[in-house]
């Protein structure tokens, strides 16, 4: 399991996010920084190709592109979401992410 960041730093610090996560060939890296009963928030690090095959989450969950691009697909309709932009995947809706480009991400999910 990799190692959260609330396990090795002080949390009332100033964070970069996109150098939270470093890209890898062929990878999708993730750098969970806080997991709490009420959610997680993870900087994920996706190469070109790379992605999430379609899934379901039983919570709410913010995309926040922090460098590149992705589409995102949920129930079925895809969405090309860039650096800067956000995007809400409502709960118990299908949804994938592919790296039309190396891309960097946020994740906020609530339950």
């Amino acid at each position: 399991m990799p190692e959260k960041l609330s396990q090795i730093a002080d949390l009332t610090n100033v964070f970069v996010l996109k150098d939270m996560a470093a890209w890898q060939e062929h990878s999708v890296v993730s750098r969970e920084i806080i997991r709490k009963p009420s959610g997680t928030i993870t900087v994920f690090a996706f190469d070109k190709g790379e992605g999430l095959s379609e899934h379901t989450a039983p919570f709410d969950a913010v995309v926040h592109i922090l460098e590149g691009e992705a589409e995102i697909r949920i129930d079925g309709k895809p969405y090309l979401v860039k650096a800067g932009e956000m995007i809400i995947m409502p709960a118990a809706k299908p949804h994938a992410l592919h790296a039309t480009a190396r891309f960097k991400m946020l994740l906020v999910m609530i339950k």
